[in-house]
């Protein structure tokens, strides 16, 4: 990138500029003539002076009236046009730099994904995330404005001039007397202002860093007892930034007093040495109102190139610092990632690295002059002491960090030079912490097959429209014009024919690394939209009702489920879902605040339940107070009445000693509402509390139908209502095929329901519709809904799913249980029979089924071999000989 923002500028957006330059010199004759034109209105159409009336015109004569009028007109005429100007100017002002910005962001998040690895370990996202949003965001007003404010503002300011100088020079110099201390003073003041802006920057980034550290590490601030320590780090930094800010506004505002006040000095001029010549008769009387009303119109061009200075010396000095800091040594050309050949070559051959030297960051060697030969057919082991260079190897083998130097050719090909399009598709690799993106599982399964749109979106007419503006904005700001939402799964790499096929192969691979159980479960924990995916939704109704057959059929299991039923009331749910009888979608039917909703309070009240309702509160409410005074907050009475946590106890116990039974009329709006939302949670099979009578259920389930029938206009969709004969795209497919609820009180209730729905879907051949639902799961921010072990199995199987010629492994199974690993090594050495695979392992009794081993220590091959051969008896790696 170029290191100056002007070359930057001219390079991406010279005609714009050209554009910009020649629309503000066109303005300039109209402001002049803008600037005559009161004299001429105040000296001729007024006082008549050097004109006799009637004038003619093109043949047409006009007395003094018409020509005051006409003159009126043309200025405003006038005034339209410089306007117009303006507005021309800075709206393509601002849409050339906002192009620019968008230009420069791309062209810097591009950088990210071509900086060397160790790079990382130097700049955090602390650091790098405010660069490309906050630090270059006044950029792009900058970039528009480069040539054209300087321009525009230092020419309307020139044509001011020309007009004193030419209507009376001695004003032109009263004009302008005070303008050199401007300009003399200003840029020492911006001087300083620029180095404390630079300390500014420097200081902000910190503090975005330690932020960054604080959300990541906040296991450990709670765990170690941090949070004061993190808290003084973090008002010391304030601290350091209010300091240097505070002395940027002292300079800031001196600069704009002294701008104020020397404008104000020049009406003191006017007034002054003006007044004296028009009472000498030296200077007309209009020549005076059009001089003081230019000088009046010269503040505005001048604030703003004083301002324009400021803003050049802030951007210049940003895009500086930014273009430094996305510059670091080792960086990839930008070919390297966008080179796309002609025939995607595979690995043949053999591997052979020459001479490799490797340093990490702070200059220790991690591998010194290593050579390595072997097949890319077949399986290698790598195993060495701590600090052998194991890691190292693996992620120079893969191309994530270049080596210092040597040579690396997989087959006929360099892979010191080969684009990333070959690299990243040949090869798979996955270290000891893979990284899962903020998506749906199935994105970051499939995130390897996405290398450029394959299958195109069709488009028509307004659809069209939005995408080939989205093409034309592309190619005018740098940036990628691939469509999104078109097809990007690459099937051939995947060696599948379509998506079906695809999705099959998925199954299999997530079986292959021990995952597909719990995608089994997230896809019954998951919810789909039946108009998007019909099929499966009929497929879960059906699974519905072959689940209720086998409850039927077998009286042992019938009373271990209450189905939904609308003209009865279920005993093992809540009050609020058998009024709702359905499932809340959104806020509006919040379960902790459904005494707060009007039309829930409506139709209580429609129901005659009102009074019912306020007083099984406050029974509920004391019996929890009776039942749970002294228990210790981790009694397992808190988990079984949940509705009331033992941070609540002590406010119930507070409203039962304001009020009695008999006074609850007298009760405050808020502790009216407490009570009310208590019924609402109870359920009345697992609570058994008494409050929940026959006779109230039965008016609770005659209220369910007027709520329903009556519900809003506004409130229509707020909740999924159940019916036996209906999908429920508010409910995951679990709930949907059990449609009930599991009875409390029954031994093994919910193990036995399990079996049987467990039963229903291997009959139906449902295990892989739910799966397939189950890649839908949204994993969270890096994952963090999903555990350490299945984040580092999803990356094991986006690594497996692409068919990479070769596999290339650092310790990916390390962190998992004896069992898992070896059930997940078996699985992995089997589907890479006959294909390269390369595996840094721990210990050297994991070798025995490769082909290969090598050993390293001190960053060099030791030993190379079969697993028979060089470990005969199962030897340690730490017993090894120093020349082994």
């Amino acid at each position: 990138m170029e290191h100056s923002i002007y070359k930057y500028i001219l390079r991406h957006s010279k005609k714009q500029q050209v554009v910009l330059t020649i629309m503000a010199v066109l303005s300039f004759p109209f402001l002049y003539i803008y600037l005559q034109i009161p004299a001429i209105i105040i000296d001729q159409a007024i006082s008549s002076k050097d004109i006799s009336f009637p004038v003619e015109y093109f043949g047409v004569e006009i007395d003094q009236f018409p020509y005051l009028y006409m003159m009126v007109g043309f200025f405003l005429l006038l005034v339209v046009i410089n306007q117009g100007f303006k507005y021309v100017i800075n709206v393509y002002q601002g849409i050339s730099g906002e192009r620019m910005l968008r230009r420069l962001r791309f062209q810097l998040y591009s950088r990210i994904l071509r900086f060397p690895m160790p790079t990382f370990k130097k700049k955090s996202p602390g650091e790098i995330i405010p660069m490309i949003t906050a630090e270059v965001e006044p950029l792009g007003g900058f970039i528009g404005e480069a040539f054209a404010v300087p321009i525009f503002q230092g020419g309307y300011l020139l044509v001011i001039i020309s007009f004193l100088i030419i209507q009376n020079w001695i004003m032109a110099v009263a004009a302008i007397a005070l303008y050199p201390l401007q300009a003399y003073f200003i840029p020492k003041l911006q001087k300083k202002v620029n180095f404390l802006g630079k300390r500014r920057v420097k200081l902000v980034r910190a503090l975005s860093d330690q932020i960054g550290e604080t959300v990541n590490g906040a296991e450990e601030v709670h765990s170690h007892d941090g949070s004061n320590f993190l808290r003084a780090r973090f008002s010391n930094q304030l601290d350091s930034i209010y300091t240097v800010r505070y002395r940027i506004y002292i300079l800031k505002f001196i600069v704009k007093f002294l701008n104020n006040f020397i404008q104000q000095l020049g009406p003191f001029f006017f007034y002054g040495i003006g007044g004296t010549m028009v009472i000498n008769g030296t200077l007309e009387i209009g020549v005076l109102v059009a001089a003081i009303g230019a000088h009046k119109e010269m503040a505005a061009p001048w604030k703003e190139l004083l301002a324009y200075y400021q803003r050049r010396e802030d951007a210049r000095i940003k895009y500086g610092q930014v273009v430094e800091q996305f510059e670091p040594a080792g960086m990839r050309d930008e070919s390297n990632q966008l080179d796309e050949p002609e025939i995607l070559p595979t690995l043949d051959g053999e591997m052979i690295g020459s001479n490799i030297v490797l340093a990490d960051d702070t200059g220790s060697t991690l591998l010194e002059g290593l050579n390595v030969r072997f097949s890319l057919k077949e399986r290698v082991a790598i195993v060495g002491p701590a600090g052998s260079g194991r890691e190292a190897l693996t992620r120079v083998l893969a191309r994530i960090i270049d080596p210092d130097r040597g040579n690396l050719t997989a087959g006929s090909i360099d892979l010191t030079i080969a684009p990333e399009a070959i690299v990243g598709r040949r090869f798979a690799y996955v270290g000891q912490h893979g990284y899962v993106f903020n998506s749906t599982l199935g994105d970051n399964l499939f995130f390897g097959l996405k290398h450029r749109p394959l299958h195109e979106s069709p488009y028509e007419g307004e659809g069209k429209a939005r995408r080939d503006l989205y093409i034309s904005e592309a190619k005018l700001t740098g940036n990628s014009p691939d469509d999104l939402s078109a097809n990007w799964l690459d099937y051939d790499l995947a060696c599948v024919e379509d998506s079906p096929s695809l999705d099959a192969r998925a199954l299999d691979v997530l079986a292959m690394v021990d995952l597909s159980e719990d995608v089994y479960q997230l896809g019954l924990r998951s919810a789909i939209d039946p108009l998007e995916f019909p099929e499966a939704a009929e497929q879960v109704l059906a699974a519905r009702r072959r689940f209720f057959e086998k409850i039927e059929g077998d009286p042992s299991l019938k009373n271990m489920i209450e189905a939904f039923e609308r003209d009865s009331y279920n005993t093992n749910a809540t009050l609020a879902e058998n009024l709702l009888f359905g499932t809340p979608v959104g806020t509006a039917f919040d379960l902790d605040r459904m005494a707060e909703n009007s039309y829930v309070q409506k139709v209580i009240e429609e129901a005659d339940l009102t009074e019912t309702f306020l007083r099984m509160g406050y029974q509920v409410a004391s019996l929890m107070v009776e039942l749970f005074a002294g228990l210790p907050p981790d009694h397992e009475f808190f988990q079984l009445y949940g509705f009331i946590s033992s941070d609540d106890l002590p406010e119930y116990q507070a409203m039962n000693s304001r009020i009695d039974w008999d006074h609850l009329d007298q009760l405050r709006e808020e502790d009216r509402l407490r009570f009310m939302s208590l019924p609402f949670k109870v359920i009345p099979s697992r609570h058994r509390l008494g409050v929940l009578t026959d006779d109230i259920q039965e008016k609770i389930v005659e209220a369910r139908h007027q709520f329903a029938e009556n519900l809003p206009d506004d409130l229509t969709g707020s909740v999924a209502f159940f019916n036996a004969d209906t999908y429920s795209a508010a409910t995951n497919l679990q709930d949907n095929i059990l449609f009930g609820k599991i009875s409390f009180g029954y031994a093994q209730a919910a193990e036995k329901i399990g079996a049987v729905l467990a039963t229903v879907v291997e009959e139906m051949d449902l295990k892989r519709t739910i799966s397939a639902v189950g890649l839908n799961f949204s994993v969270g921010t890096a994952g963090a809904r999903l555990s350490a072990v299945q984040r580092q199995k999803l990356c094991l199987a986006r690594a497996i799913i692409k068919h990479p010629d070769m596999l290339i492994l650092n310790q990916a199974t390390s962190s998992f249980d004896a069992a898992t690993e070896q059930r997940l090594m078996k699985n992995i050495l089997q589907e890479f029979k006959g294909r390269g695979l390369v595996w840094s392992l721990d210990h050297a009794d994991k070798t025995k089924n490769f082909d290969q081993v090598l050993v390293l220590k001190s960053g060099k091959i030791q030993e190379k071999g079969s697993p028979e051969k060089l470990f005969p008896d199962g030897i340690e790696l730490d017993e090894m000989p120093s020349n082994a």
